[in-house]
C-alpha cells in the first residue's frame, strides 16, 4: 500500500469532502414568499424556485459554519438587495426585459467607474468586454455560466459591478507587467528611471478655477429646490436615471430632459456672473472653461452643493 492511499483515511476523506461541498442551507417557504415578493421577482418572470436557489447559495456562502441558524438566517437574507437579486437571476437565466433593462440601467454605472479609473478612456473598453461574461454566452450542463451567479445580493448591484470592474483592471495590469521582458541577468547595476519635470504650471488656471466654481455655486444657489434636488441625486448620490424619476415622481425621459434644461441654465448663468460679477470679456470666459477642462483640481461637486445650499437665502433671485 503507498504512502499516498495510507495517508487518505475516512476521516480525512470526510473532512475534504466537507470543504468541498458546504452544508445544504433550507429555508422556511413561508420566508421565501415573503422575500420573493419583497424583492418583485415576478416583475422579471424569476421563478420562486430559483429565487430560492439565489437565495440558498448568498447565506451558504455568508454563514458556512452555521447555516441552519434560523435567527441569523433570516437576519442575514432580509438584510440583502433583493430587488438587485431577483434582477441578476433574471439576466442570469437569460430573461429578454431584465437584461435589457439592466443593460440601460447599469451600463453608465460602468462607464463611470471606468473613468474614474482611467480618465482617458481606456477602461472603457474593458468594461464592454464585462457584458459578454456577464450574460454569459457560454454553457455547462446546459446552464449558462453568467458571472451574475456570483452575485449573491450583500452589496447593492452597482457596488458589486464596480468591484468586478476594478479586479477585472487589476488583473490586465498584472498579466502587462508579466509580459514586460525583464533586463537580461548577469546586470546588478540597475539604471534609475530619468526623474520627469513637471511642465510650468498655467497661472490662469487656478486663477480661472477659483472664479469658475465661485460661478457654479452662484447658479446653483440660483436653481429651484427641485432642480437641484434632481442635479444633487444624479451627479452627487449616483443615482441612475429610473432611481432619480422614483424619487422625484417622474418620467425617467422626463428626468433625462430636465438635466438637460438645467445644465443649459447653469451655463447660461456661470457666463453671466463671469461677464458681469467678475469683469470677463468672452475670450477670458472661453479660457475660464478650457482650463475647468483641462484640469479641474480640487472641483468638488458635494463641495459645490454644499455652498451653494449655504448662500441659497443669501443670494437674490433674478426676475424672470
Amino acid at each position: 500500500m503507498s504512502r499516498r492511499s495510507t495517508i487518505k483515511s475516512p476521516i480525512i476523506r470526510a473532512r475534504i469532502v466537507s470543504r468541498q461541498s458546504p452544508t445544504a442551507v433550507r429555508i422556511d417557504a413561508t420566508l421565501v414568499a415573503r422575500l420573493y415578493q419583497q424583492a418583485q421577482a415576478s416583475r422579471w418572470g424569476v421563478s420562486e424556485r430559483a429565487f430560492t436557489a439565489a437565495l440558498e447559495r448568498s447565506a451558504a456562502r455568508a454563514l458556512p459554519d452555521r447555516p441552519q441558524d434560523r435567527q441569523r438566517l433570516e437576519r442575514h437574507l432580509s438584510s440583502l438587495h433583493l430587488a438587485d437579486l431577483a434582477l441578476a437571476c433574471a439576466c442570469a437565466d437569460g430573461h429578454e426585459a431584465a437584461w435589457d433593462h439592466f443593460v440601460r440601467e447599469y451600463r453608465p454605472v460602468l462607464y463611470r467607474s471606468a473613468d474614474a479609473i482611467d480618465p482617458t478612456g481606456g477602461a472603457r473598453e474593458l468594461a464592454d468586454s464585462i457584458y459578454a461574461d456577464l450574460f454569459g454566452l457560454q454553457e455547462r450542463d446546459g446552464q449558462r455560466r453568467s458571472l451574475l451567479r456570483y452575485f449573491h445580493g450583500r452589496s447593492s448591484l452597482a457596488t458589486w459591478l464596480r468591484a468586478v470592474l476594478a479586479q477585472r483592471q487589476v488583473d490586465r495590469v498584472r498579466s502587462t507587467r508579466r509580459l514586460t521582458p525583464l533586463e537580461a541577468a548577469g546586470h546588478e547595476e540597475v539604471t534609475p528611471p530619468a526623474l520627469v519635470t513637471a511642465p510650468a504650471a498655467d497661472p490662469d488656471t487656478s486663477r480661472f478655477g477659483a472664479l469658475i466654481r465661485r460661478a457654479l455655486a452662484s447658479a446653483l444657489a440660483l436653481l429651484p429646490d427641485r432642480d437641484r434636488l434632481r442635479l444633487g441625486c444624479y451627479y452627487r448620490q449616483d443615482l441612475t436615471l429610473a432611481q432619480t424619476g422614483r424619487l422625484l415622481g417622474e418620467h425617467e425621459a422626463t428626468v433625462s430632459r430636465q438635466l438637460t434644461r438645467t445644465r443649459k441654465v447653469i451655463r447660461t448663468e456661470v457666463e453671466r456672473y463671469l461677464g458681469n460679477e467678475c469683469g470677463l470679456n468672452e475670450a477670458e470666459i472661453a479660457r475660464c472653461f478650457e482650463c475647468t477642462i483641462e484640469d479641474p483640481g480640487p472641483l468638488d461637486v458635494g463641495e459645490l452643493f454644499s455652498h451653494a445650499g449655504a448662500r441659497k437665502d443669501a443670494v437674490p433671485r433674478r426676475s424672470k
